[in-house]
């Protein structure tokens, strides 16, 4: 069963963390808003598992690494992301090599995210991660380019959907995988790619706000998931006042039910 979280408005955040496996926490938000850093003081109190992400994804560069390291002693969370770069693997691997000298202490497992722009690059990133350093796990995002190379459709979230897959099939196939080290899987393009994962007990974790999200946009999945995305990216919506959180819950269990059956 790979446990599953879902970032949410915080209006709705209780009623989501009802329904989900853990919490996931967007670092850049710490400093504006305290009402969202207390949900997660609040989740780790009561004893939830937390993911303190490095807001790559919204931010399009990672969090400033001091900054990080404060917030990450501020939260204590159970995991925290290392900050990456997007698609990059050598700044990737240099970023990781100066954290493990430089934040070694810093409490919580922590979770190196695999870069780069081509095959060769991701896996020798994934081998850097792996091997090189003190990483508790490993994530792979939903939307590298190289996807939309290996796996070329008009629908590109179809692309990134059946990329990964065959990223994670190719990995497996020439050994690369380190089944003994959980993974992560990091967003989600459409929500019926996690049924192809089933088989894959190295997958620990995943977190998307794309339930949520769709949602508030008053989409409902169909029985197959869906095969468009509304781009709009979760933190934006932060502030939402969600008066009615049904067909979030809807969507919630359907994905729950598409990704562990």
């Amino acid at each position: 069963m790979i446990k599953i979280a879902h970032e949410s408005p915080k209006s709705a955040f209780k009623q989501v963390q009802k329904l989900t496996d853990y919490d996931y926490a967007l670092v850049h938000l710490f400093e504006e808003d305290k009402e969202y850093l207390n949900q997660f003081k609040n989740a780790i109190k009561e004893g939830r598992e937390v993911i303190l992400d490095n807001s790559i994804f919204e931010l399009e560069e990672a969090f400033d690494a001091d900054k990080f390291y404060y917030w990450i002693n501020e939260l204590k969370p159970t995991w925290y992301i290392i900050p990456d770069a997007l698609e990059n693997a050598e700044k990737t691997m240099q970023q990781m090599a100066d954290w493990t000298k430089k934040y070694a202490d810093a409490p919580g497992k922590s979770i190196g995210v695999v870069q780069g722009k081509n095959y060769r690059e991701i896996k020798e990133c994934y081998r850097a991660i792996d091997e090189l350093s003190s990483c508790d796990m490993i994530a792979i995002s939903f939307d590298y380019s190289y996807y939309e190379e290996s796996c070329p459709h008009p629908n590109k979230y179809i692309s990134w959907m059946l990329g990964r897959a065959k990223l994670l099939g190719d990995l497996v196939k020439d050994g690369i995988i380190n089944k003994s080290k959980p993974h992560h899987l990091l967003g989600c393009g459409l929500p019926q790619e996690f049924a192809l994962y089933r088989d894959y007990d190295f997958i620990y974790s995943l977190d998307t706000s794309n339930p949520v999200v769709h949602g508030i946009k008053g989409i409902i999945y169909k029985e197959e998931g869906l095969w468009d995305k509304e781009s709009q990216k979760l933190f934006e919506l932060i502030n939402y006042e969600v008066k009615n959180t049904a067909l979030i819950e809807k969507n919630i269990n359907k994905f729950r039910n598409l990704t562990n059956g």
